[in-house]
């Protein structure tokens, strides 16, 4: 399948997408709610992937109700999440091969995520991919998270290029709504959530993996030197 635009850069998610993190913070925000005597489902905590965490914080409190102690689950949360992640941050399968492929084909390259700046700054540090990706733009960056397009908007403005011009790559849906709301072309790579029809609707493209999205952009650089 080829892109339907030219493509000049990839703005690329980082919790789900560029690390295998969801998984993480699922098992440790269970760990901390049943610590504290509650419980939510699966269901519950697949609609917070891609939610800045602020407004993912309102939605727990609102949904536990206020006996719902979060000082001490906030901080269990923290701790079952910072051990799991100490060492080093999981990387996706596929991502140093993407950000080398984007390199060779000359593609520029940014993260738009939901995490806070201290958040994304010391994960990328960990996995190592900090040094590949001379933009990250963060929660704290805009005014509004996903599923608003802001992040999207100035991860394309802060890299020069048309948001027209950028494949976005996400995991989550709300990240997908908020990067066609952009105007970007949105890829979703599936981490914990299976893709919807309804999602598909706004998926220019719906990958497997990273290698795929890395096989995509290889294509359509191909594509593109065949047609000049």
């Amino acid at each position: 399948m080829n892109l339907p635009r030219p493509l000049a850069a990839i703005v690329l998610d980082m919790d789900g997408t560029l690390h295998d993190t969801e998984r993480v913070y699922h098992m440790a925000l269970q760990e901390a709610v049943r610590a504290v005597g509650f419980a939510v489902t699966d269901a519950f905590c697949h609609s917070l992937i891609g939610i800045p965490g602020p407004e993912s914080d309102a939605m727990l409190r609102e949904h536990l109700g206020p006996e719902f102690p979060f000082a001490e689950y906030d901080r269990l949360y923290e701790a079952h999440r910072d051990r799991a992640l100490a060492i080093a941050v999981p990387l996706k399968p596929g991502a140093m091969e993407l950000l080398d492929a984007l390199r060779h084909h000359g593609l520029k390259v940014a993260v738009a995520t939901s995490a806070s700046r201290r958040a994304a700054e010391r994960h990328l540090g960990r996995s190592g991919l900090r040094p590949h990706l001379p933009v990250v733009v963060t929660r704290d960056d805009v005014a509004h998270g996903k599923p608003h397009p802001d992040l999207f908007l100035l991860a394309a403005e802060r890299l020069g290029v048309p948001c027209g011009e950028c494949l976005a790559v996400e995991d989550s849906f709300h990240g997908i709504h908020a990067a066609h709301a952009a105007g970007m072309m949105p890829v979703l790579v599936p981490d914990l959530l299976a893709p919807t029809q309804e999602i598909r609707a706004f998926c220019t493209r719906v990958a497997r993996d990273l290698h795929e999205v890395r096989s995509l952009v290889a294509a359509h650089a191909v594509a593109r030197r065949t047609q000049a």
